[in-house]
């Protein structure tokens, strides 16, 4: 998912319309001109994200083009899942804690994450392609490292599970990887097998 896509998701949050402990939104259902492209099952798409464990007691949200908040279905385990973004190249459902929405206000909002707030991400069904050197780039260039996310966990607000972790521009996403090496938010990506 490309850091303009979740600077979009995650909007709300730093506008503070949504708190961490209410999860985070997606655009699922806007396009690129702020118009409505329709998700076939929302909820489905959401759920496609995380394990059913997690996703089947999830919250499920979101949010269209003015911003204005839906809960799809309210949860009760702590997460919060959002459906595919139509107006993106690839699936990109992602399901998130409550440390993994206090991480990434911190990122919207140029701020450094908490501490000690270990947070995940599910995107089981995939995610569009991002820059893994420049935790603010919005399209492909020369310099930041573009590179291809398929079916994956992103482990945030932890230094020390980056640890013996290749942290190179050009990772071998089939292996366990640092995005956004040298940055107060750095993370780890864990390629899972795609979902049968």
């Amino acid at each position: 998912m490309t850091a303009s896509t979740l600077r979009q998701l995650f909007a709300a949050v730093a506008a503070g319309t949504l708190t961490a402990s209410a999860g985070l939104a997606q655009q699922g259902g806007m396009d690129q001109m702020g118009g409505t492209a329709a998700v076939a099952d929302p909820i489905a798409s959401a759920q496609s994200a995380a394990p059913a464990a997690v996703s089947a007691k999830a919250t499920i949200v979101t949010m269209d083009a003015k911003g204005a908040m839906t809960t799809l279905r309210k949860g009760t385990n702590g997460w919060t899942c959002m459906p595919d973004a139509p107006d993106t190249p690839g699936p990109d459902p992602m399901c998130f804690d409550a440390n993994a929405a206090k991480w990434a206000e911190a990122w919207v909002g140029h701020k450094a994450p908490p501490n000690g707030a270990v947070g995940v991400m599910y995107m089981l069904a995939g995610g569009t392609d991002a820059s893994n050197t420049d935790p603010y780039a919005t399209k492909p260039t020369a310099e930041n490292a573009w590179i291809n996310t398929g079916p994956h966990i992103m482990i945030v607000g932890s230094k020390e599970v980056l640890a013996g972790h290749p942290a190179g521009a050009k990772p071998d996403t089939a292996a366990p990887y640092v995005m956004w090496a040298g940055t107060p938010y750095a993370h780890l990506m864990v390629p899972v097998s795609p979902k049968p």
